[in-house]
Parts: C-alpha cells; structure tokens; sequence
C-alpha cells in the first residue's frame, strides 16, 4: 500500500473505516455512511477527502462511484 504518512487524522479515519466496511461488507461503504462513521455531515467535505486518498494512491475506485472503493496495495 502507498505510504500513510502525512495523512490527516480525518483521512486516517477513512481509510479504517473503507477497510473495516469492505471486511464487514465485501463492498466499499457509501459516502453518507463514510461521513456518518467519522462525524463528518457533509458528502461534499467526505468527497473532498475521497478525492484526496485517491490522488494519493491509497484508494481507487473501478467506476465513478464511491461505493466501488478499495484500498490501494
């Protein structure tokens, strides 16, 4: 997996949450159910984040939705 270093705390929390809801789940959590996971009420600011891990290479995604997710690595 590309390194962690850097990330935010907020990003760190995002990533566990990916990671522990595709365990759970086998499928990558929705934006609203990320935000509702690490407090945040905004889809937009969770995107924001998304967008973010995705440049960084820690997550991709095989469409345009989010719920495609899977960690990188």
């Amino acid at each position: 997996m590309p390194s962690a270093e850097c990330l935010s705390p907020r990003q760190e929390a995002i990533v566990r949450v990916i990671r522990e809801w595709i365990v759970e789940h086998g499928e990558g959590p929705s934006v609203r159910e990320i935000g509702e996971q690490v407090g945040l009420s905004s889809t937009g600011s969770v995107a924001y984040h998304l967008d973010r891990l995705e440049e960084r290479g820690m997550i991709s995604r095989s469409d345009r939705r989010w719920r495609s997710c899977r960690l990188s690595g």
